[in-house]
Order: C-alpha cells, then structure tokens, then sequence
C-alpha cells in the first residue's frame, strides 16, 4: 500500500470548455457568470490573427458590452497592467475575458486585482492578498504552454525595477478556460517551441516541487507523458490537430501542477536570464532545465524515474534516471530550435562575451532571489547557482 501523507490541499478553480470552435461558446460561458459587459484584454498579435474579433462577435451574440484593451506587451508590466485598469475603471466590465498567450491572461488576472481593489501591482506580490472580490473571469489561451488559464497566479514585471513579481490569489483563477485547439494553429513556429517547452518545464519542476502531492503529481505526470509524446509532431507537423489537442490539454494539467505545487530552480535560473540579456522565457528555462535535473539527482532520482515509466512505459534505472532525463530534455530543447547553451545564443546581448565573474555572481543572486528557488528539493547555495549558470555556457 502507498504511504500518503497526513494530508494535503488540492485547487481546481477552473471549468475547463474543451474542443474546436469552442470560442463560440464564449459568450454563452459569459452569460452563465451573470455577466453582461466583458472587458477583453489581448495582444496586437491576437488581434491580428482574428481571433480576439471572434470572441467578441460571441460575446456581442450573447447580448454583452464589450470594450477591447489590447496593448498588453511580450511580458507584461506594471504599466501594461495600469492602462488596462484604466480602460476598466472608465467601462465598468462584470466579467475580465483574456485571449491570447500567458501575457495576456497575466494581465487580465492583474487589471482584475487592481480594478477590483486598488492599490498597485506591487501590493499583490505574493499570495492571498486581495483586498475585495474579484471580478470572475474567462481565459482563452491562444497558445500551449504557459499553463495561466489554470493557475491563480500573474507573473508581472515590475516596470522600474525589472523584478518579475508573482501575484496570486485564489479568486484570480479564471473562472472557466476554453481551450480551442484551433486558435493554437496561428501560433508562429518559434512561438510554439517557446511556450512547449515552457510547459515540459512546468511538468517536469512540479512533480519534484518540495510542495507537490499524490494529486499534484497525478497532473505533472500526465502532462509530461502528453508532450513527450505529441510536442515533437507539433514541431515536426504544425498544423497535427491531435498533437496541437494534446499540447494544449498538456499545458493546462501542467498549469495545475503549479498551481498545487510550484516550481523550482530551472525557474529561479530562468527569470534573471530574460531580465539581464533579454532572452525569452521559454529559451532561458529550457536552456537550465536539464542542468537543473543534474543537480536534482540526489534529491530526486526516483521522481525523475516516474516521469521517464509514465512516459515511456518502460522499466528504468533508478540510478540513471536524472541523466536520460536530462539528455531527453536536452534534445528536446534542440528538436525545437532553440539552443541548449548559452554560447550557442545569437551575438549581441546574448553572447558569451557578456558572461564574466562579476555578471555569473550577479546572476546567482538575484536567481536565489525568486520564490522558485525555495521549493527546489535540493537547496541551492550561491555557489550551486554560479556552477549552473557556467555548466549551461
């Protein structure tokens, strides 16, 4: 028989509305929330491709207001989120719609703390510090990976600092997610590299977090097997729907992994590197990943083993788990176009020159920094942060 812990929490705050042409439902969904006027926050890309006008056709339909905020960036700051509280406060919305990639719903989740209880961003940094009830709200995600729509946290940079602050609160959990598959297929190639790997990365820390659970781990497990499976059709294959289906279910289990379990130091590592040489987030952590999964080794060889069982289905050495895993992912981080060290960066900001003793301990620190770091199963000192940062050059 297993041997459970005394005990444990699980949340799953979100609805989640799967299949093709499940945006037409929006407004439907909208209207279950007693909504009548929904304020959609998006991305000029989104908007581009057409499918922020399909969700508000739906909305409309469905007899709601609706006023579009769409000037939310890359990753989004404190000043992305302040002008979209700002467009808020002026409509007056029931219900916060987000549709797009992570940034989008981050910053739906922010203007929702801010309009709904003032203050600033920076108040929120942290978890349940909501001042008031939030507005419900939808999540649309246009992309696979980042896993937003199923967590109750926002990742927002603080604009004057460049500190990413996670924000979370479980009345900011949407309400319902709908994941329609074709939305995913406008993605551009890079775009989807970023966001899968993203999610492998999601899967991968959740189920060797410090606070994972029998119930967290039943998600990271299955997400994990999910995109080693289909994420290389998608790269191979972009328009594979059942790929690009199981991608996206994959990234919302791995949402509620986080949600239920945190992080780690592939994360923490991560963060420093898109704030100091502008390299994306998907880039940076699949870029420490394997490294991380290394160093893990004495902490977690047989989580990393049940990882490899579930997604293979094949028997395993349990004392060369963290290295097949670490080179699984490394080429998988390579089959996605992206580089698996630094030096193999573009020149530039993201050249090696730019690494020397004083830049590698500046890294360090502020990576021990991040509220990541603290649910890593092996400690991370100083040190250990340095030589990780100089095993991924």
């Amino acid at each position: 028989m297993d041997v459970l812990p005394a005990g444990f929490e699980f949340r799953a705050a979100t609805r989640l509305v799967v299949g093709a042409g499940s945006i037409a439902r929006l407004g439907e969904l909208a209207n279950g929330l007693g909504a009548t006027r929904a304020l959609v926050v998006s991305d000029p890309g989104v908007v581009r491709m057409g499918h922020v006008a399909m969700g508000i056709e739906s909305l409309r339909q469905a007899g709601l207001g609706v006023e579009c905020f769409s000037d939310v960036g890359e990753n989004p700051t404190t000043d992305h989120v302040n002008a979209g509280t700002a467009v808020a406060r002026v409509f007056r919305p029931d219900v916060i719609v987000g549709i797009g990639g992570g940034s989008s719903m981050d910053c739906a989740k922010g203007i929702n703390f801010l309009f709904s209880c003032g203050g600033r961003m920076q108040d929120y940094w942290g978890r349940g510090k909501a001042t008031s009830p939030l507005l419900p709200a939808i999540a649309v995600p246009t992309t696979a990976g980042t896993g937003s729509e199923t967590q109750s946290f926002a990742l927002i940079t603080a604009a004057d600092s460049g500190v990413k602050m996670a924000c979370g609160d479980t009345q900011a959990a949407f309400r319902v997610a709908i994941l329609d598959v074709m939305l995913t297929l406008t993605q551009p190639a890079r775009v989807a590299a970023l966001t899968g790997i993203d999610a492998v990365s999601h899967a991968v820390e959740s189920h060797v977090s410090l606070a994972a659970t029998p119930a967290s781990r039943i998600f990271s497990l299955e997400a994990f097997r999910l995109l080693a499976k289909y994420l290389p059709r998608v790269f191979e294959s972009p328009a594979d729907l059942e790929a690009r289906s199981a991608v996206q279910l994959a990234a919302a289990w791995a949402g509620l992994g986080i949600e239920n379990a945190m992080l780690g130091a592939a994360h923490s590592l991560a963060n420093p590197l898109t704030v100091v040489h502008k390299l994306a987030h998907g880039q940076a952590v699949g870029l420490m990943l394997p490294h991380v999964v290394r160093f893990n080794a004495t902490a977690c060889e047989d989580r990393y083993a049940e990882l490899l069982v579930h997604a293979r289905g094949l028997p395993i050495n349990h004392h060369t788990a963290s290295s097949s895993l670490a080179d699984f992912l490394t080429d998988l981080v390579a089959a996605a176009g992206l580089s698996t060290s630094f030096g193999g960066l573009k020149s530039g900001t993201d050249s090696t020159d730019c690494w020397t003793t004083n830049s590698v301990t500046s890294l360090a620190e502020a990576a021990l920094l991040e509220w990541t770091a603290g649910f890593n199963p092996r400690p991370l000192a100083l040190q250990d942060c340095i030589r990780l940062y100089e095993a991924a050059q």
